[in-house]
């Protein structure tokens, strides 16, 4: 007699810790791979807008930070647009977070504001997270705090209290955006 055996679901692959040898290789001193990592560099000379740094940290449920993640990020080029093949800025980039300190680090440009008839999105960065134990990417949005993001189309869909999360800290030169993937301070997701 053959017994009727039920094959359950098996759970969802995490980006566990490889995540960084398959796209981060010279992060982790492999080399010969790519002569620098994909992601890197987001603009060369003659890219205009204006520079700035932005970092931060991902903290877990229990107000850790996470050392092994990845984080990429996309956005609109200075004038609001989408970058063009061969631009001196790509409008993307990808990072590791510093296994010591696990902070992440990009030299980009502050976007400017996407316009599409009367709809305006204020200026922001499209972030990604990927780590050991999340199974899918986590997608959300970083504004900037010197901008007037009232009427936001996304931020708009937000209580107040939950729109802080999307907006960064203005430091000299820069920014910070601290990302919180559990607890009270939770960082808004969005399903994508």
């Amino acid at each position: 007699m053959v017994e009727n055996i039920c094959h359950k679901e098996s759970p969802s692959q995490t980006a566990g810790p490889y995540v960084h040898i398959g796209c981060l290789p010279n992060f982790l001193e492999i080399g010969d791979v790519y002569p620098q990592d994909l992601g890197a560099t987001m603009y060369s000379a003659g890219r205009g807008g204006e520079s700035i740094t932005l970092t931060g940290r991902l903290f877990d449920g229990a107000g850790a930070v996470i050392k092994d993640a990845m984080v990429e990020i996309w956005q609109a080029n200075a004038q609001g647009r989408a970058p063009a093949p061969g631009d001196a800025f790509t409008g993307w980039g990808r990072q590791a977070c510093d296994l010591t300190t696990g902070v992440f680090t990009f030299q980009t440009i502050k976007p400017g504001a996407i316009v599409s008839g009367a709809l305006r999105q204020s200026p922001h960065i499209s972030v990604w997270i990927v780590a050991r134990g999340i199974n899918l990417g986590l997608h959300t949005r970083l504004y900037f705090p010197d901008e007037d993001n009232r009427d936001d189309p996304v931020l708009a869909l937000l209580d107040q209290a939950r729109r802080t999360t999307l907006i960064a800290v203005q430091k000299t030169g820069g920014y910070v955006f601290d990302i919180y993937l559990q607890g009270d301070a939770e960082t808004v997701f969005f399903d994508v």
